[in-house]
């Protein structure tokens, strides 16, 4: 696999493509279209999925967005249909280990070092994400605004 033929979809990517009436939906969808036909492939993680059904199906009241389970369901099957799945292994725990240690990271912050661990032992180079800050650290690895999609591609 080669890291400029496939992205990661960070999770709150995978968030707003599911959840269609987000104002961020039209952005992620338009990313995603610009990435189709440059026949760039999406990956996830199990994390990916993880966090996607943590803030998609809780109700408002807990901080969540009240969505239905059944259409969540439905939502994973298609990204598991669509999208490549990197596995979790050996040389993605050292390689996790690697990012923490090296880049001091505590907190929260470990989920976005696991991504960054998975995309550098499976050869990803990019992340399609929101967050972009929260990867600049990790050498190796460009986050893509999906507003930025375009500007990004060669």
């Amino acid at each position: 696999m080669t890291g400029g033929s496939v992205y990661l979809a960070d999770s709150n990517i995978l968030i707003r493509l599911a959840h269609r009436e987000h104002p961020l939906f039209p952005v992620v969808r338009k990313a995603m279209n610009e990435l189709e036909l440059r026949n760039i492939g999406i990956a996830y993680t199990l994390q990916n999925m993880t966090e996607f059904w943590n803030a998609l199906t809780p109700p408002l009241a807990r901080n969540g967005f009240g969505l239905s389970i059944e259409d969540r369901a439905n939502d994973a099957k298609e990204i598991v249909e669509a999208f490549l799945r990197l596995t979790d292994t050996s040389a993605v725990y050292d390689e996790w280990r690697r990012l923490v240690v090296r880049h001091r990271v505590s907190g929260v912050q470990v989920h976005d070092a696991h991504l960054a661990a998975s995309m550098l032992a499976h050869g990803l180079t990019h992340i399609l994400t929101f967050n972009t800050a929260d990867f600049s650290r990790f050498d190796g690895i460009t986050a893509v605004h999906p507003a930025a999609v375009g500007a990004a591609l060669p």
